[in-house]
């Protein structure tokens, strides 16, 4: 986790050790990975002052990597050619920290006491960097946030369709139900008529069959006149 006195986007001094000794150094707390840090700091500095770093390397968790611009102008710190050290570390998986710091030449390095002006000028561009990086995390998630949304619309109408869809088919077949029960009384109701039509028939046919004997006997006795 950051620092108990780091707090994001605040630029605060602190030292690097660098070449076996420390340096004065300007270092801020950003929301993002290191390798997210490394990149915008390099095109920032590249668009808003035409300086190049130099020194890609890996980045990750207690893991750091030097981005230098040798013998770089930059008018608003110096007069004079310096050499812009950066390194960029993650002290969280989520946050990085940018450490900054300069030689004026001849080991003349930056620091609050004997460089005050280049010093102070060195932190209105890292509280710069700072501001747009704040401004660059928050449209990023607010992008992201837009397509999260986006999504959840996207499946909240696929589920209502669904749901819409399986309620119709309820609808229906609760209806082929009730259809199939009218049709099950219907056709009970017709069983019990045919059943007593049956039983008619049957005492039709035998009656019939009574009479068809008895014609039956009488012409067999006439034959035999």
């Amino acid at each position: 986790m950051p620092g108990a006195n780091a707090q994001l986007y605040d630029v605060r001094g602190g030292t690097v050790n660098f070449e076996r000794k420390e340096r004065d150094a300007l270092k801020v707390q950003v929301d993002g990975t290191a390798a997210w840090t490394r990149d915008y700091w390099q095109s920032w500095l590249k668009d808003n002052y035409n300086i190049r770093l130099k020194g890609d390397g890996v980045f990750g968790v207690g893991k750091k990597d030097v981005l230098v611009a040798k013998q770089t102008p930059a008018s608003s710190v110096s007069g004079k050619l310096i050499d812009l050290y950066s390194t960029i570390t993650s002290p969280a998986d989520t946050v990085s920290e940018l450490a900054v710091f300069a030689d004026l030449g001849s080991s003349s390095w930056i620091n609050p006491d004997r460089t005050p002006s280049e010093y102070a000028a060195l932190r209105t561009i890292v509280q710069s960097f700072a501001a747009a990086a704040r401004r660059k995390a928050y449209q990023e998630q607010v992008v992201e946030m837009e397509k999260q949304v986006r999504e959840s619309e996207k499946e909240k109408d696929k589920l209502q369709k669904e749901i819409t869809t399986l309620q119709a088919n309820t609808t229906s077949n609760l209806a082929k139900i009730e259809s199939l029960k009218q049709q099950n009384v219907a056709n009970t109701l017709k069983a019990r008529e045919d059943s007593a039509k049956v039983i008619t028939a049957s005492q039709q046919l035998d009656l019939r069959t009574k009479q068809l004997q008895r014609r039956r006997d009488r012409l067999e006795a006439l034959n035999r006149k």
